[in-house]
């Protein structure tokens, strides 16, 4: 994921909150699944595969692509033809996208409307937005995920399927802070959600401390590299490499600064909620916590009083 968004002057910065009551907590009911990727997949590892599996695309299923969340998208349209091609995908498709351009724009659009399952490659989740934003191909993939297709994002792909997106808040190549920006995203996840990609191996935990110590309503999600949190619902199961870590400071944050950080000085912060899921445990947006707690599942792993 390749946070450019510094110049970017058409979204809110971090310090301006968000209310509650400006977050739909909860989509609309949605037959589909959402697969989000934490970026840097392989082609064989059981994240990619498991939205391969979904789409039913080793058995004629048709997976149809965007990567105009991409600097290059031609080059990575190219990259993920040949990616799923090696996977033994057959029917797969990723056209040209040109938002100015209302003919390719329904053009599109009928191919998403027609998937099995649909891809959103990585780059700058800004760029994905504001490329996708207010078309018919956006409203496309929301109608085939209500009906019950199978939506994949990867890194930037996965942070724009969530009703709130965030871009930068590190560090760049020449040493300088990148201004952190909340701004808006497709929509699909709800549950005050926002996802962050590539954490644990790009040390991205501050970052998301910083966006929720700010706004303190949203569950924040990082997800790991080569790993896919699958939602059905309100669970999301966790497969793959890694895990995902989710931070919660609803109810919870007795104390932050994060209002009146000044150039220089580190945010402090008090009782936030934090856990990591694991493979195949499942994370309960609705309720911010374990899934198996939720039910009351038996564990051999649980800590006993």
């Amino acid at each position: 994921m390749n946070d450019r968004s510094q110049d970017r002057t058409d979204v809110p910065r971090i310090d301006a909150t968000f209310p509650a009551r400006a977050i739909p907590a909860i989509m609309p009911v949605a037959r589909g699944t959402l697969v989000l990727l934490g970026g840097a997949t392989t082609v064989d590892g059981r994240a990619f595969t498991s939205f391969l599996e979904l789409s039913n695309a080793h058995s004629g299923g048709r997976i149809v692509g965007l990567t105009v969340a991409s600097a290059m998208p031609g080059e990575s349209a190219s990259f993920w033809r040949a990616t799923f091609r090696q996977a033994g995908v057959a029917r797969v498709e990723i056209p040209e996208f040109d938002r100015k351009s209302p003919a390719v724009d329904e053009r599109v659009a009928s191919m998403l409307r027609e998937a099995d399952g649909i891809f959103l490659g990585g780059g700058d989740q800004v760029t994905l937005v504001a490329t996708l934003s207010g078309t018919r191909s956006a409203q496309a993939i929301k109608e085939r995920y209500r009906e019950g297709g199978v939506i994949c994002g990867t890194s930037a792909g996965a942070a724009a399927l969530s009703t709130l997106s965030m871009a930068g808040g590190e560090i760049d190549r020449e040493g300088n802070l990148v201004a952190q920006y909340i701004g808006p995203g497709l929509g699909l996840l709800g549950y005050d959600a926002i996802i962050d990609t590539h954490f644990s191996q790009r040390r991205r935990l501050q970052r998301l401390f910083f966006v929720v110590a700010g706004n303190t309503e949203l569950l924040g999600m990082g997800i790991d590299e080569d790993t896919a949190l699958i939602v059905r619902g309100d669970v999301g199961e966790v497969v793959g490499a890694g895990g995902v870590t989710f931070v919660d400071g609803r109810d919870t944050v007795r104390f932050d600064n994060a209002d009146d950080l000044e150039t220089g000085r580190q945010l402090t912060l008090s009782h936030l909620r934090v856990g990591i899921v694991g493979t195949r445990y499942h994370l309960n947006l609705r309720e911010r916590e374990l899934h198996e707690l939720v039910v009351g599942e038996a564990s051999p792993h649980r800590r006993r009083a």
